[in-house]
Protein backbone atom coordinates (compact mmCIF):
# COMPACT_ATOMS: atom_id res chain seq x y z
CA UNK A 1 0.00 0.00 0.00
CA UNK A 2 1.15 3.31 -0.74
CA UNK A 3 -0.69 6.90 0.22
CA UNK A 4 -0.39 10.38 0.65
CA UNK A 5 -1.33 12.64 3.17
CA UNK A 6 -2.72 16.12 2.80
CA UNK A 7 -3.03 18.20 5.92
CA UNK A 8 -5.60 20.56 6.37
CA UNK A 9 -3.86 23.49 6.74
CA UNK A 10 -1.35 22.55 3.67
CA UNK A 11 -4.30 23.26 1.05
CA UNK A 12 -4.51 26.05 -1.20
CA UNK A 13 -6.75 29.00 -0.18
CA UNK A 14 -8.77 31.69 -1.96
CA UNK A 15 -10.56 34.44 -0.22
CA UNK A 16 -12.46 37.17 -2.38
CA UNK A 17 -15.30 37.80 0.25
CA UNK A 18 -17.95 36.14 -0.23
CA UNK A 19 -16.03 32.89 -1.42
CA UNK A 20 -13.83 31.19 0.78
CA UNK A 21 -12.56 27.85 -0.75
CA UNK A 22 -9.90 25.14 0.17
CA UNK A 23 -8.00 23.47 -2.97
CA UNK A 24 -6.94 20.18 -2.42
CA UNK A 25 -5.63 20.05 -5.96
CA UNK A 26 -4.80 22.85 -8.55
CA UNK A 27 -7.73 25.13 -9.28
CA UNK A 28 -8.34 28.75 -9.95
CA UNK A 29 -5.53 30.45 -8.88
CA UNK A 30 -4.07 27.70 -6.95
CA UNK A 31 -1.22 25.79 -9.01
CA UNK A 32 0.65 23.18 -7.59
CA UNK A 33 2.83 21.16 -9.72
CA UNK A 34 2.42 18.35 -7.14
CA UNK A 35 -1.06 18.65 -6.54
CA UNK A 36 -2.67 18.32 -9.83
CA UNK A 37 -5.69 15.42 -8.90
CA UNK A 38 -5.66 12.43 -8.06
CA UNK A 39 -6.29 9.87 -10.44
CA UNK A 40 -9.22 11.05 -12.42
CA UNK A 41 -10.13 12.87 -9.46
CA UNK A 42 -9.29 16.37 -10.39
CA UNK A 43 -10.86 19.01 -8.31
CA UNK A 44 -11.71 18.69 -4.55
CA UNK A 45 -12.81 22.18 -3.03
CA UNK A 46 -14.35 22.88 -0.03
CA UNK A 47 -16.18 25.97 -0.30
CA UNK A 48 -18.02 28.84 1.60
CA UNK A 49 -20.65 30.93 0.23
CA UNK A 50 -22.18 33.65 1.59
CA UNK A 51 -26.24 34.17 1.59
CA UNK A 52 -26.82 36.13 -1.41
CA UNK A 53 -24.01 35.24 -3.31
CA UNK A 54 -22.98 32.65 -6.00
CA UNK A 55 -21.91 31.43 -9.08
CA UNK A 56 -22.93 33.29 -12.38
CA UNK A 57 -24.40 31.57 -15.39
CA UNK A 58 -21.43 29.29 -16.82
CA UNK A 59 -20.25 26.53 -18.60
CA UNK A 60 -19.10 23.05 -18.30
CA UNK A 61 -18.36 19.85 -20.65
CA UNK A 62 -17.09 16.39 -20.15
CA UNK A 63 -16.71 16.19 -17.03
CA UNK A 64 -18.76 14.98 -13.67
CA UNK A 65 -19.24 17.67 -11.17
CA UNK A 66 -20.32 16.42 -7.83
CA UNK A 67 -22.07 18.70 -4.95
CA UNK A 68 -22.07 17.68 -1.54
CA UNK A 69 -23.81 19.82 0.62
CA UNK A 70 -22.73 20.03 4.08
CA UNK A 71 -24.40 23.46 5.53
CA UNK A 72 -27.08 25.66 4.12
CA UNK A 73 -29.20 25.96 1.01
CA UNK A 74 -28.24 26.84 -2.44
CA UNK A 75 -30.29 26.89 -5.64
CA UNK A 76 -29.01 24.95 -9.27
CA UNK A 77 -30.64 26.32 -12.42
CA UNK A 78 -29.42 24.97 -15.31
CA UNK A 79 -29.87 24.79 -19.23
CA UNK A 80 -31.42 21.58 -19.39
CA UNK A 81 -34.41 22.87 -17.94
CA UNK A 82 -34.10 22.38 -13.79
CA UNK A 83 -34.81 24.36 -11.25
CA UNK A 84 -33.82 22.65 -7.68
CA UNK A 85 -32.96 24.32 -4.37
CA UNK A 86 -30.51 21.72 -2.33
CA UNK A 87 -29.81 21.95 1.42
CA UNK A 88 -27.46 19.78 3.95
CA UNK A 89 -27.39 16.42 3.34
CA UNK A 90 -27.87 16.76 -0.29
CA UNK A 91 -25.99 15.40 -3.40
CA UNK A 92 -26.06 16.70 -6.38
CA UNK A 93 -24.36 15.77 -10.15
CA UNK A 94 -23.73 16.81 -13.53
CA UNK A 95 -22.95 14.56 -16.20
CA UNK A 96 -21.62 17.69 -18.40
CA UNK A 97 -20.98 15.74 -21.04
CA UNK A 98 -21.38 17.74 -24.67
CA UNK A 99 -22.22 20.44 -22.81
CA UNK A 100 -24.25 22.73 -20.15
CA UNK A 101 -24.78 25.92 -18.00
CA UNK A 102 -26.09 26.42 -14.96
CA UNK A 103 -25.86 28.93 -11.96
CA UNK A 104 -26.25 28.04 -8.31
CA UNK A 105 -26.65 30.81 -5.60
CA UNK A 106 -26.72 31.01 -1.55
CA UNK A 107 -30.44 30.73 -1.35
CA UNK A 108 -30.39 30.51 2.83
CA UNK A 109 -29.85 32.93 5.99
CA UNK A 110 -26.55 30.86 6.29
CA UNK A 111 -22.76 30.18 4.94
CA UNK A 112 -23.28 27.50 2.72
CA UNK A 113 -20.62 24.87 2.78
CA UNK A 114 -19.83 22.12 0.13
CA UNK A 115 -17.80 19.87 -1.10
CA UNK A 116 -16.92 20.52 -5.85
CA UNK A 117 -16.23 17.25 -6.83
CA UNK A 118 -14.58 16.70 -10.30
CA UNK A 119 -13.92 13.36 -11.72
CA UNK A 120 -13.35 12.56 -15.39
CA UNK A 121 -15.78 10.65 -17.24
CA UNK A 122 -15.49 7.13 -18.85
CA UNK A 123 -17.65 8.25 -22.18
CA UNK A 124 -16.66 11.72 -23.66
CA UNK A 125 -19.72 13.74 -25.01
CA UNK A 126 -22.63 12.05 -23.72
CA UNK A 127 -25.96 13.73 -23.31
CA UNK A 128 -25.48 16.34 -20.47
CA UNK A 129 -27.90 15.20 -17.46
CA UNK A 130 -28.50 16.29 -13.78
CA UNK A 131 -29.68 14.49 -10.41
CA UNK A 132 -29.83 15.30 -6.98
CA UNK A 133 -30.82 13.17 -3.82
CA UNK A 134 -31.20 14.07 -0.29
CA UNK A 135 -29.15 11.27 2.49
CA UNK A 136 -30.64 12.46 5.89
CA UNK A 137 -27.80 12.27 8.45
CA UNK A 138 -30.15 10.66 11.09
CA UNK A 139 -30.80 8.04 8.49
CA UNK A 140 -27.47 7.26 7.94
CA UNK A 141 -26.08 7.29 11.35
CA UNK A 142 -23.00 4.33 12.40
CA UNK A 143 -22.86 3.52 8.65
CA UNK A 144 -21.36 4.04 5.56
CA UNK A 145 -23.45 5.21 2.71
CA UNK A 146 -23.54 5.15 -1.02
CA UNK A 147 -24.48 8.84 -2.13
CA UNK A 148 -22.95 8.40 -5.88
CA UNK A 149 -22.11 5.41 -8.45
CA UNK A 150 -21.76 4.26 -11.64
CA UNK A 151 -24.39 2.26 -11.60
CA UNK A 152 -27.96 3.58 -12.10
CA UNK A 153 -30.56 3.08 -8.74
CA UNK A 154 -33.26 4.48 -6.81
CA UNK A 155 -30.94 5.04 -3.94
CA UNK A 156 -27.87 7.36 -5.00
CA UNK A 157 -27.00 9.59 -7.97
CA UNK A 158 -25.16 7.77 -10.53
CA UNK A 159 -22.26 9.42 -12.79
CA UNK A 160 -20.37 8.47 -15.84
CA UNK A 161 -17.21 6.99 -14.48
CA UNK A 162 -16.19 3.53 -12.38
CA UNK A 163 -16.33 5.69 -9.58
CA UNK A 164 -18.41 5.55 -6.40
CA UNK A 165 -18.69 8.32 -3.35
CA UNK A 166 -19.59 7.33 0.56
CA UNK A 167 -20.31 9.46 3.18
CA UNK A 168 -19.77 7.86 6.53
CA UNK A 169 -20.92 9.29 9.86
CA UNK A 170 -19.80 7.22 13.26
CA UNK A 171 -21.28 8.45 16.56
CA UNK A 172 -19.22 6.20 18.56
CA UNK A 173 -15.65 5.24 17.58
CA UNK A 174 -15.63 2.12 15.27
CA UNK A 175 -13.30 0.76 12.76
CA UNK A 176 -14.57 0.49 9.10
CA UNK A 177 -12.84 -1.95 6.88
CA UNK A 178 -13.29 -0.66 3.34
CA UNK A 179 -12.34 -3.52 0.41
CA UNK A 180 -12.74 -2.63 -3.34
CA UNK A 181 -11.25 -3.76 -6.25
CA UNK A 182 -7.27 -2.96 -6.48
CA UNK A 183 -6.54 -2.63 -10.28
CA UNK A 184 -6.61 0.79 -11.59
CA UNK A 185 -8.36 1.95 -8.49
CA UNK A 186 -7.52 4.14 -6.20
CA UNK A 187 -9.41 5.95 -2.75
CA UNK A 188 -9.56 9.46 -1.55
CA UNK A 189 -10.43 9.60 2.17
CA UNK A 190 -11.67 13.17 3.59
CA UNK A 191 -12.68 13.60 6.87
CA UNK A 192 -15.21 16.09 7.68
CA UNK A 193 -15.28 16.66 10.94
CA UNK A 194 -13.57 14.57 14.13
CA UNK A 195 -10.53 12.26 13.02
CA UNK A 196 -9.72 8.61 11.56
CA UNK A 197 -6.79 6.47 12.38
CA UNK A 198 -5.05 4.73 9.69
CA UNK A 199 -1.86 2.96 8.56
CA UNK A 200 -0.58 4.23 11.57
CA UNK A 201 -2.08 8.12 10.93
CA UNK A 202 -4.11 10.24 12.37
CA UNK A 203 -6.35 11.97 9.72
CA UNK A 204 -8.15 15.08 11.35
CA UNK A 205 -10.61 17.40 10.47
CA UNK A 206 -10.50 18.57 6.67
CA UNK A 207 -7.54 16.16 6.55
CA UNK A 208 -7.19 14.09 3.30
CA UNK A 209 -5.09 10.87 2.39
CA UNK A 210 -5.20 8.90 -1.21
CA UNK A 211 -4.23 5.45 -0.95
CA UNK A 212 -3.15 2.96 -4.07
CA UNK A 213 -1.67 -0.45 -4.85
CA UNK A 214 -4.32 -1.82 -2.36
CA UNK A 215 -7.71 -2.70 -1.95
CA UNK A 216 -8.30 -2.87 1.27
CA UNK A 217 -8.50 0.01 4.28
CA UNK A 218 -9.00 -0.35 7.67
CA UNK A 219 -10.49 2.78 8.98
CA UNK A 220 -10.64 3.24 12.79
CA UNK A 221 -13.36 6.40 13.31
CA UNK A 222 -13.18 8.44 16.62
CA UNK A 223 -16.54 9.10 18.19
CA UNK A 224 -18.80 11.59 16.26
CA UNK A 225 -16.85 11.80 12.67
CA UNK A 226 -18.31 12.31 9.58
CA UNK A 227 -16.18 11.32 5.93
CA UNK A 228 -16.60 11.12 2.46
CA UNK A 229 -14.66 8.23 0.63
CA UNK A 230 -13.83 8.57 -2.95
CA UNK A 231 -13.15 5.36 -5.19
CA UNK A 232 -11.92 6.26 -8.40
CA UNK A 233 -9.90 5.30 -11.19
CA UNK A 234 -5.92 6.06 -11.84
CA UNK A 235 -5.89 6.09 -15.66
CA UNK A 236 -8.14 6.16 -18.05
Amino acid sequence: MKFSITRANERGTKDIGWLKSNFTFSFSSYANPERNGFGLLRTFNDDFVEPGKGFGIHPHANMEIISVMLAGSMNHIDSLGYKEVVHKDWVQIMSAGTGLRHEEYNVGDDDVNFLQIWIEPKQQNITPRYQRRQFPEEKRANQLTTVVSNEEGQAHCWINQNAKLSLGYYEAPQTVEYSFAPLNKALFLFVISGSVSVEGQIIGTRDSIGFWETGQVSLACAADTRFLLIEAPINA
